[in-house]
């Protein structure tokens, strides 16, 4: 069985069948301790507090480089699952993209050239 805490640096290092041989190390060990509270009622409740955040960790990392291998392989795809991209707002997802806010049509370009902005020589006061 397993000291108890967990340090989330060593996890980091671990590959992917280490770390669920550890969390399914530390699920036996906390439903043993939950078997012993109700059996002794003894102060077992720091170390079955410690054994879940344990547990809570080693998700965290399993997650965080399953996220970091999907992004890897997305990286150069057109489309980008909705839980990888950029949270941001929605009225700022919804915006136009720099390009096609910059776009003009034909018919505003040469209205533009015909009837360019005046320029005055003196001042409105």
């Amino acid at each position: 069985m397993s000291s108890g805490k967990v340090k989330a640096g060593q996890l980091w290092s671990k590959n992917k069948d280490e770390l669920a041989k550890q969390l399914a190390e530390l699920k036996t060990e906390l439903s043993q301790l939950r078997i012993q509270k109700i059996v002794s009622s003894g102060t077992k409740l720091n170390k079955i507090h410690d054994i879940r955040k344990s547990i809570a960790r080693v998700l965290t990392v399993i997650n965080a480089k399953q996220r970091a291998a999907l992004r890897l392989f997305y990286k150069n795809k057109k489309y980008l699952p909705l839980d990888l991209r950029v949270k941001q707002t929605r009225a700022i997802r919804r915006r136009l993209s720099k390009e096609d806010a910059s776009r003009v049509l034909e018919k505003t370009k040469k209205r533009q050239t015909h009837f360019p902005q005046r320029k005055f020589a003196v001042k409105a006061a």
